[in-house]
C-alpha cells in the first residue's frame, strides 16, 4: 500500500484517495468518496467535503465550512470559518435533484467568515466576499462585495486590498484605460471591466 503524501488527522474522516502532496486535513472533518483536492491544501477541523465537490491546490478552507456536491473551488482560493454554501435552489426533504446546481469559485477568491454562497453564483478571480455576506448572484473578477444580500463595494487587487479612484483613475499602482461605462481597471497586468 502506498504512502499517503497528505496529513491526515487521525479523527478526521477521509473517504478519497485523490488528494494532493502536501495538503493538510485536520480533526472532526469529513471528505466523502469521489471528491478531489489538490496540492498543499488545508481543510480545517468540523469542515465537510460532499461527494463530487472538486478542491484545487493552495486553498485554504478553515473550519466548519461545508461544500456541497455542485461546488467547485479553484486554486488558490481562501474560504474563512464557517462560510456556507447551497447546492439547491428549491430545497424540500427527501427531494432529490437529477443533477446539482453548479457553484464555482475562481481562482484567488476569498470568502469572509459567515459568508453565504447561494447555489449557481460564480465568484471571480480575486474576489472578495465581505463576511457575513450573502451572495445570490455572480460577482466579476476581483469585485468586492458586502452585505445581505450582497452588494457591490469596489474593487481589489490580487494582494486583498481596496483599489481607490480620483475622478475615475485609480491611485497607486493601479492605472484606468479608457473611459465611461466601458473603462478597464488594470490591476497587476489584468484588467476587469468597471461597471
Amino acid at each position: 500500500m502506498k504512502e499517503k503524501e497528505y496529513y491526515c488527522h487521525p479523527k478526521a474522516l477521509v473517504e478519497t484517495d485523490d488528494i494532493g502532496k502536501g495538503s493538510r486535513i485536520w480533526a472532526f472533518a469529513h471528505v466523502m468518496a469521489g471528491s478531489s483536492i489538490g496540492s498543499d491544501s488545508n481543510i480545517g477541523d468540523h469542515s465537510f467535503v460532499e461527494s463530487g465537490v472538486m478542491i484545487g491546490s493552495e486553498v485554504t478552507i478553515k473550519n466548519g465550512v461545508s461544500l456541497w456536491t455542485g461546488v467547485s473551488v479553484e486554486d488558490r482560493v481562501f474560504i474563512g470559518p464557517n462560510a456556507c454554501f447551497t447546492n439547491d435552489l428549491n430545497p424540500r426533504s427527501k427531494a432529490y435533484h437529477e443533477k446539482p446546481v453548479k457553484t464555482v469559485v475562481r481562482s484567488g477568491a476569498s470568502i469572509g467568515a459567515n459568508a453565504t454562497i447561494v447555489a449557481g453564483v460564480t465568484i471571480g478571480r480575486f474576489a472578495m466576499i465581505g463576511a457575513g455576506a450573502v451572495v445570490t448572484k455572480d460577482v466579476a473578477d476581483y469585485e468586492l462585495v458586502v452585505g445581505v444580500p450582497a452588494k457591490h463595494l469596489g474593487w481589489v487587487s490580487e494582494e486583498g486590498e481596496r483599489l481607490h479612484f480620483n475622478n475615475g483613475i485609480a491611485l497607486g499602482k493601479y492605472s484606468l484605460v479608457g473611459s465611461g461605462e466601458l473603462a478597464r481597471v488594470t490591476v497587476l497586468n489584468s484588467s476587469i471591466d468597471k461597471y
